[in-house]
């Protein structure tokens, strides 16, 4: 007997299905992007995009088809992270604003549903580009409307060739995209909305498959739970112990040595970061208090931290900890009149976020690579910021539309987003906003400055390939530039003197770094004695950004 609707109750059903077998492939999704740069994340971004939406359809009891679309809708809305979250989002938005009016879905509705659903997604995207996740739905809506056109009836025969069509579609976004056939993938964005769209179409079909994500990550717990108690028995060192030291002597590259050395015959796991003209020192040990008493020794210390990893290992079964990036509040006072100019900016690391906070920022989000901010975070922010004007700086090409979408969601501030790519763009921009001058004036100023600078970034790659005809090895190091890969290297200093020198040109007048949390201060320090030696007339500043990922941030102007 054929199913020729879908009502609300399957609906609902086959979404959840949808997201389960989203979440369960989420690390295969991740591993196909491009990049090869530890910053994979489009799988991780779609599902925490759709468990938004799912948390909020399985809050409601017994939904209609109206409350199902909204709940669907409006949670990926305001849970989507990184460009395909946020696209994914919009199909979704698309989708429901059709189905909405109806009580059940049959092949004519779920076929108008889905051209707009692509039509959506495709307005929400500056510029769009296929072989991605965008060619993939509109593989949907063409032979859905194909199948219309020819008078299918069967729901389920229609839903199997629609997807399998898509499928081959999929399979077809390396030959538009050079990037993905050089490196032998298809689009990992599309591959995500396969994954979401096969457990819908198994839900729909009777099969047996996981609609409760809770149950699905109750089982992967156990697992988990059973590893970390073999874990927890087989533990050396038993005291996790954190803390800054806030210098009141010299801190040389021997007496880092001499530390380090000290922490090492007490523990493992040991890291030494210079931050801020202070230092971090992490380490595992059984001994917290020796560790405590030697570090006294080179200045007073703060953010103290010691954690018992037996006892966090056997707790394992207490309940995640929210995906969500940490957000630094500025709550002002209720009652005071509104500034005119507010500003947010997204940022990662303390260096960074002290130094955007320096030069007016109002409220700092947290994020960046493998950490992007749901368009909730971003209205959070805005939220906070006690102004009439809201300007926001995402510094990441993967944010700016979750800032867009926070955006068009705000109805009581104007807000206006500075499209920054990076955190150099970002403060560039910031700085020269004009106080005297009207918004106009200061979104033109500000988006000019953070187009008149250069941005290199030095990583590592987790794995082999070739991009722009750089053939590139596992643990290579990476300067990327703002239109691809500019150097690769097994040795870093060489990789970013490299990376610099394509990015100095005849009108360069600075170069400033911004050093990440793994790089040693004799490292940096070396480092900005060879630019200076190389670029005499070129002044050479050196910042701690304390960014993770990335070795080097460097900005030319």
């Amino acid at each position: 007997m054929s199913k020729n609707t879908i009502d609300s109750k399957m609906l609902a059903r086959m979404f959840n299905a949808g997201a389960c077998n989203l979440e369960k492939n989420k690390d295969y999704i991740n591993e196909l992007n491009v990049f090869p740069v530890p910053d994979g994340d489009t799988g991780t971004n779609m599902t925490m995009t759709i468990m938004s939406a799912y948390k909020e359809l399985n809050n409601l009891e017994d939904p209609d088809m109206r409350a199902t679309c909204k709940a669907i809708s409006s949670g990926s809305l305001r849970g989507a992270r990184g460009n395909s979250g946020v696209i994914l989002s919009q199909l979704i938005r698309g989708f429901t604003k059709v189905a909405v009016e109806y009580k059940e879905l049959d092949i004519d509705i779920i076929t108008d549903a889905c051209k707009n659903s692509v039509a959506t997604a495709y307005k929400a995207v500056m510029k769009p580009k296929e072989g991605t996740i965008l060619t993939v739905a509109s593989g949907v809506y063409d032979k859905a409307e194909e199948l219309r056109k020819s008078g299918e009836k069967d729901l389920t025969v229609f839903l199997e060739t629609v997807i399998a069509y898509a499928d081959e579609v999929l399979l077809k976004t390396p030959e538009l995209l050079p990037v993905l056939k050089q490196a032998g993938v298809v689009d990992s964005g599309g591959q995500g909305l396969m994954e979401f769209l096969h457990g819908a179409l198994d839900l729909f079909e009777g099969k047996d498959v996981e609609t409760n994500i809770a149950s699905q990550k109750a089982a992967a717990k156990v697992e988990k739970k059973e590893a970390s108690d073999s874990i927890a028995d087989e533990l050396k060192y038993n005291y996790k112990t954190e803390f800054i030291i806030l210098l009141n002597k010299p801190f040389n590259a021997k007496t880092e040595q001499d530390l380090k050395n000290f922490l090492e015959a007490l523990g493992d796991s040991v890291n030494i970061i210079p931050t801020d003209g202070n230092i971090k020192v992490h380490c595992h040990t059984n001994d917290p208090g020796l560790i405590i008493q030697r570090a006294l020794k080179q200045g007073v210390l703060t953010d103290i931290n010691v954690e018992n990893l037996k006892l966090e290992n056997k707790e394992s079964d207490s309940a995640d900890k929210a995906e969500t990036p940490a957000k630094a509040e500025v709550k002002p006072e209720a009652k005071e009149e509104p500034k005119e100019y507010g500003f947010i900016a997204v940022s990662v690391g303390d260096g960074m976020s002290e130094i955007f906070k320096s030069i007016g920022a109002d409220y700092i989000i947290e994020g960046g690579q493998t950490m992007n901010p749901s368009t909730e975070d971003v209205l959070n922010a805005i939220e906070k910021v006690n102004a009439k004007h809201v300007f926001i700086f995402p510094n990441n090409k993967n944010i700016i539309l979750a800032a867009n979408q926070a955006r068009d969601l705000t109805e009581d501030k104007e807000v206006i987003v500075i499209p920054t790519k990076t955190v150099p763009q970002g403060i560039s921009a910031l700085i020269n906003y004009l106080p005297d001058s009207s918004v106009e004036e200061n979104t033109e100023n500000m988006t000019e400055g953070a187009n008149n600078v250069k941005t290199g970034q030095v990583t590592y790659a987790v794995r082999d390939t070739e991009i722009d005809d750089k053939v590139i090895q596992k643990d290579d190091y990476m300067g990327i530039g703002d239109k691809g890969i500019l150097s690769v290297g097994s040795d870093r200093d060489s990789v970013t003197k490299e990376m610099i020198a394509e990015m100095v040109d005849e009108d360069t007048c600075v170069i400033t770094v911004y050093v990440g949390s793994d790089v040693k201060e004799e490292d940096y320090e070396q480092l900005k004695s060879d630019l200076e030696g190389l670029y005499e007339d070129i002044e050479v500043e050196i910042q701690i950004g304390g960014q993770p990922i990335y070795y080097y941030i460097v900005s030319v102007e």
